[in-house]
C-alpha cells in the first residue's frame, strides 16, 4: 500500500491556531445520559477529505484546516482544549425486536459550538471503543466512512434534512470486518444526535425523572415554539410528539421522492429532529422497484423501499410508548401519533406533484402518480433518469423547434410504448395551460441529475483504497449541486454498469 501519510500528520501538535469555544449543551445533563470517554489514537493520520464548504458555513476560516490540531483532533489522536468527549447511552428496537441497551458504540460527541448555522454538536464516528461498544472495536473503516461522508452531503445537496459531514481522516491502522481493512474517522455535525432510542432507554429502565429531564432539555433547545408556551409536561409532551410525528412524515416523503433507501431504520437510528441519521447500508434506487431491499442483512425485507413510511410509523409508536408515562393517558398519545396517517400521504402527494411540475392540486393526482409508478415498476425503469428526462421533455415541449422530439428520450425508457403514450397523454392534458418552460425549469430543481448511486461510491472507494483520494472531493463537489447539469461529469448521471447489481451492502457497510 502506498504511503498516504501527509506531512501535516507527522508534525508535533505544539500549537492551536484556532481555539474552539466548546459548550457542553446536552452533555450538561451528565450521568446517566452520557459517559466521559476519550478517543483512542489511531496512529499517524492523514486527511482523506476536508469539507471546506461546510466549514465556511460553520464560520471556520480556510486556515483552520492547516492547523495541525485540526487533523489530530478529528482523527481522535488528540482532544481540543475545552472539549469533553462523551458517549451517550440509548436503547432501541432493531429489526422490530427489542435489543435493550445500546448507545454510542463508535461515536463520541466532542461538545457543541455556536456557529452561523446555530449551535452544532460535533461528533467523531470511528474513534475507538466506548462503554457502549458491546465488545466491538469502536472503529469505522475507510469504505463505510467514505459512504457516510458522501451521502451525508448528498442528502443535504438534495435539500433533505440530515446530519452533515465536516471531515474524513484515515490511518493505516488495521481493522477487521469481513477482511482486514484500514481505519477512518468521520467528523459529523448536527444540532443534536438525540434519537428515539434515547427516550426508549429511560422508559425501559423506569427512570421517569431521567426521561422527563431529557425531554425538557430537548424541548428547551430544539423546539422553541413549544418551550415558550410554558405548558405542563403532559401538554408539552403531546405537542412535542406531534411535532416529531410531522417532521418524520415529511422526511419519509422526501426519502421516497428521491428513491432513497436507508436500509436499517431501527429506532436507535431515528432522529427526534427529523434528520436522516446514520448511513450504513443505504442506497439510491437504480431501476424502480418498490420492493427493493438494499441491506443484505435484512433477510425479511423489513426495510424495503416501499415499507419505509410504515416502519417510521411503527418507530413513532415506540417513541410514543416511551413518553406515554409523562402524559398519563394513552388516548391523547395515540391521537398525536395518528396525525401521521394524514401527514404522510399529504407530504408524499405534495412531493410527487412537485416532481411532475403540477402547480395546482386536483383530485385525480394521486391516481396519476400511482399509474406512472406502476409503469416504472413494470418496466424496471431507471428512477432518477426517468424524472430528469421528464423534466427536460416538459421544458423542451415549450419550444416549437424541439417540441416534436421532446418526449422521445422519455418514451425510449419504456418497452410498453402504448402504455406509456396513454399516460403521457393524460399527463400533458393535466398540465393544461401551464407555462411549459417555467414548469420544466421548476421540475429540474426537484428532480436531481446526480444521486450517490452505489457504483459511484464503489468506484471512489476503490480509488481511495489505493491512496488516491481525489475522486472523493470531485464527487463531493458534484453532490453539493445535484440539480445542475455539470456537462463535464455527465457520464456520472448515466445508467449504472452491469456490475453495479452485484454490489452487496450490509450493516457492516
Amino acid at each position: 500500500m502506498p504511503d498516504m501519510t501527509s506531512e501535516v500528520a507527522t508534525k508535533p501538535v505544539d500549537a492551536q491556531e484556532h481555539p474552539l469555544p466548546w459548550a457542553s449543551g446536552l452533555q450538561a445533563l451528565g450521568a446517566p445520559y452520557f459517559t466521559p470517554t476519550l478517543p483512542t489514537p489511531m496512529g499517524p493520520a492523514h486527511w482523506v477529505s476536508q469539507n471546506r464548504a461546510l466549514g465556511r458555513e460553520l464560520g471556520l476560516p480556510d486556515s483552520f484546516w492547516d492547523d495541525p490540531m485540526s487533523l489530530q483532533a478529528m482523527s481522535g489522536n488528540a482532544v481540543w482544549p475545552g472539549s469533553k468527549p462523551v458517549a451517550s447511552v440509548y436503547s432501541g428496537h432493531q429489526f422490530g425486536v427489542w435489543a435493550g441497551q445500546l448507545g454510542d458504540g463508535r461515536a463520541l460527541s466532542l461538545g457543541e459550538l455556536e456557529t452561523p448555522m446555530g449551535r452544532q454538536d460535533w461528533q467523531l464516528k470511528g474513534a475507538g471503543p466506548t462503554p457502549y461498544s458491546r465488545r466491538g472495536d469502536g472503529r469505522a473503516v475507510l469504505r463505510s466512512s467514505i459512504r457516510e461522508y458522501l451521502c451525508s452531503e448528498a442528502m443535504h445537496g438534495l435539500g433533505i434534512p440530515t446530519t452533515r459531514a465536516l471531515a474524513l481522516c484515515a490511518s493505516h491502522l488495521p481493522v477487521w470486518r469481513e477482511t482486514a481493512e484500514t481505519a477512518a474517522v468521520v467528523t459529523r455535525v448536527a444540532p443534536s444526535f438525540i434519537r428515539f432510542g434515547h427516550f426508549e432507554h429511560f422508559a425501559a429502565t423506569g427512570d421517569t425523572g431521567g426521561l422527563k429531564g431529557l425531554l425538557q432539555s430537548v424541548i428547551d433547545q430544539f423546539f422553541p415554539d413549544i418551550a415558550r408556551q410554558h405548558m405542563p409536561i403532559e401538554q408539552a409532551t403531546l405537542a412535542w410528539l406531534q411535532t416529531v410525528t410531522q417532521r418524520t412524515a415529511e422526511l419519509m416523503a422526501q426519502w421516497q421522492a428521491v428513491g432513497f433507501c436507508h436500509g436499517v431504520m431501527n429506532t436507535d437510528n431515528m432522529s427526534v429532529l427529523g434528520l436522516t441519521l446514520d448511513y450504513g447500508p443505504f442506497q439510491f434506487l437504480d431501476a424502480y422497484d418498490p420492493d427493493h431491499i438494499c441491506n443484505h442483512s435484512d433477510h425479511q425485507g423489513r426495510y424495503a423501499y416501499q415499507r419505509q413510511p410504515q416502519v417510521a410509523f411503527w418507530n413513532l409508536f415506540c417513541l410514543g410508548q416511551a413518553v406515554a408515562t409523562l402524559v398519563g393517558e394513552t388516548e391523547p398519545v395515540l391521537e398525536a401519533l395518528n396525525t401521521y396517517k394524514s401527514a404522510l400521504p399529504n407530504a408524499l402527494l405534495t412531493r410527487w406533484r412537485q416532481k411532475l411540475g403540477l402547480t395546482m392540486a386536483e383530485g385525480a393526482d394521486a391516481e396519476l402518480v400511482e399509474s406512472v409508478l406502476d409503469l416504472l415498476s413494470t418496466g424496471a425503469v431507471d428512477f432518477s433518469i426517468f424524472w430528469r428526462r421528464l423534466s427536460h421533455a416538459v421544458a423542451q415541449s415549450a419550444r416549437p423547434a424541439q417540441a416534436e422530439h421532446a418526449w422521445t428520450p422519455v418514451r425510449d425508457l419504456f418497452l410498453d410504448t402504448r402504455a406509456w403514450l396513454d399516460w403521457e397523454n393524460r399527463y400533458t392534458q393535466r398540465l393544461g395551460g401551464q407555462d411549459r418552460a417555467q414548469t420544466g425549469v421548476a421540475m429540474l430543481q426537484v428532480n436531481p441529475k446526480y444521486v450517490l448511486r452505489n457504483h459511484l461510491g464503489e468506484t471512489v472507494i476503490q480509488r481511495a483504497q489505493t491512496g488516491d483520494f481525489s475522486e472523493v472531493d470531485n464527487l463531493l463537489s458534484l453532490l453539493h449541486r445535484p440539480f445542475d447539469e455539470h456537462p463535464e461529469s455527465a457520464q456520472l448521471a448515466g445508467f449504472p454498469p452491469d456490475w453495479a447489481s452485484s454490489i452487496a451492502i450490509s450493516c457492516s457497510s
